[in-house]
């Protein structure tokens, strides 16, 4: 008897698929019906099993019959589809040798007696459960890697995984794990792409210059055109002079990279221009395990903050309904805004801002212990909200420990929280809101906060968010605003918000974009990858 016939072809690069077809000849095989060779190969099963709380009860539950190495076509139907998606992994941008197909088959190949045969087993077990978490919700733990990513990751239960499994087609259910949203699917897309032309070569020879501008001629000229067209962003030509359609490709460059888009190659244009292919597909694999932490619905409407992009927008079913710049935390290290996702229920207008503790005594109290005067915008409060006269405040008798006031700004159009904000209550306090500082949304990095998110556009925001509950968003907002008075707007419908960071994603058409790693974070996160046996690749044959 052997296993189900293998695909003869595969997604790339499954060059193992001719070994798994070789093996396809393993069955559990009892001859005579001997009882002792049954209770032998459970045996097994139950001590291989036993250092695997999960497993263990799996096994017991079956009286540890096992799944994967009967003679049956259910249990061979589960080895091919298992031994398939392993060899495959690489196509998730995954660690195969972590799976460890190859010695999968030997020991299943090696199994001639109970004992083997049940330790094979749990290890069939053992390799589906290593792949189906890291497939499913990823290789790492986020805040582990980087401690500001505070996400709380959808881990599944692996006993729960199993049973689901031998209820299901194996090879629909092993399809199934990966993240189903339409993001995965472009960044793998994309990444097979990039393992194709990685191995042709890549982009080519770097740039040998620290700019360009339109009119330049000469090789470096030539180096600049034959990258662009590697890249995508220009057709071929053999121009060798920066001419207008060389000064059109780089504007569609800087635009995929969130550069500031003036048709000449600047010396940040050309950094970007100069990052090998392989940076780039480090950046679309770290992208793709930060889908597996988000394998969770987002909501049919959701907000969508991406740091690296600077930008905050609203998601209504896999669509931009609107987008605005935003500011976001400064890059030194207690002022980087964290990774989370919570649900927006409010919106406060004409808002008091309560200054953070950690701003009251590492930036006002040293200024009050100069100046009793300074910060005059500012009231300071005792622990019930009253104000205390800043003639009977000597700050100079406190430290940081002890200093037992707090600080507030009541509303104002000079309120450090503009004149809205946008709650979606979190142990991190952070939240979106308006800012009186307009100008630096017209930088092309805008890292400045104390970690909050500030809004270029609060207030269109805002009447986005109230128009699927008025007829009237934007009066009934000013109503409100002009007012003057600090109040509350509930939202009817809940929206999940997620604060994200990623240096690769996919733009509205589908086209691959790149951002600066600002706060270092999907550098350390390829590290532990790597750690873990990840690699880039190029496309064999």
């Amino acid at each position: 008897m052997t296993l189900a016939n293998l695909p003869r072809s595969f997604a790339h690069p499954v060059r193992a698929i001719a070994l798994i077809v070789t093996l396809a000849v393993l069955i559990l095989t009892l001859p005579g019906g001997a009882q002792a060779q049954v209770t032998a190969f459970r045996q097994a099963v139950a001590e291989s099993a036993a250092r695997d709380t999960n497993l263990a009860t799996f096994y017991r539950g079956r009286d540890f019959e096992g799944i994967w190495t009967g003679g049956d076509s259910a249990a061979a139907g589960r080895r091919n589809a298992l031994l398939t998606a392993l060899a495959d992994a690489g196509a998730h941008g995954l660690p195969v040798a972590r799976y460890n197909p190859d010695q999968l088959m030997a020991q299943l190949r090696a199994a001639a007696t109970p004992a083997q045969q049940g330790a094979a087993e749990v290890a069939m077990s053992q390799a589906f459960l290593h792949y189906a978490r890291d497939v499913q919700t990823g290789i790492l733990t986020p805040s582990k890697v980087v401690p500001l990513i505070v996400r709380e990751v959808p881990l599944r239960s692996p006993l729960g995984t199993l049973q689901a499994f031998i209820q299901s087609n194996p090879a629909a259910f092993l399809r199934s794990l990966p993240p189903s949203s339409p993001e995965y699917a472009r960044l793998m897309r994309e990444k097979l792409r990039m393992e194709g032309l990685l191995a042709q070569g890549g982009y080519g020879p770097t740039v040998q210059a620290s700019s360009l501008a339109p009119g330049a001629s000469g090789q470096a000229v030539v180096d600049l055109r034959n990258r662009l067209i590697l890249m995508g962003f220009l057709d071929r030509t053999a121009t060798q002079t920066y001419d207008a359609s060389i000064q059109a490709a780089v504007q569609r460059f800087q635009q995929s990279m969130g550069l500031s888009v003036d048709g000449s190659a600047g010396g940040e244009t050309m950094k970007e221009i100069n990052v090998p292919l392989d940076r780039r597909m480090q950046s679309v694999i770290v992208a793709m395990e930060r889908e597996r932490w988000m394998n969770r619905p987002r909501g049919q409407r959701h907000i969508w903050v991406n740091l690296t992009d600077f930008t905050a927008a609203i998601v209504d079913n896999d669509r931009v309904t609107f987008s605005t710049r935003s500011v976001i935390g400064a890059t030194e290290s207690d002022r980087q805004s964290p990774e989370f996702s919570d649900v927006m229920e409010y919106m406060v207008i004409n808002p008091s801002w309560y200054v953070p503790r950690s701003i009251v005594v590492n930036e006002y109290l040293p200024q009050l212990q100069s100046n009793s005067g300074a910060v005059s915008h500012l009231d300071v409060t005792d622990r019930s909200g009253n104000v205390i006269p800043r003639g009977s405040v000597n700050a100079s008798k406190y430290t940081a420990k002890t200093f037992p006031y707090s600080m507030r700004q009541g509303p104002s159009e000079r309120n450090a929280l503009g004149l809205v904000k946008f709650l979606f209550p979190n142990k991190y306090n952070i939240y979106l809101h308006d800012t009186p500082s307009k100008n630096l949304f017209s930088r092309e990095s805008r890292a400045f906060s104390h970690g909050c998110i500030r809004l270029n556009d609060p207030f269109d925001f805002a009447y986005a968010l109230l128009a699927r509950q008025e007829s009237d968003p934007k009066a009934v907002f000013q109503a409100r605003l002009n007012s003057g008075s600090e109040s509350r707007i509930t939202l009817k419908e809940p929206v999940p918000v997620h604060i994200v960071y990623r240096t690769a994603f996919t733009n509205v058409t589908g086209q691959l974009q790149f951002r600066r790693d600002i706060y270092g974070r999907d550098a350390a996160i390829w590290n532990a990858l790597a750690r873990e046996g990840v690699a880039v690749r190029a496309l064999q044959g």
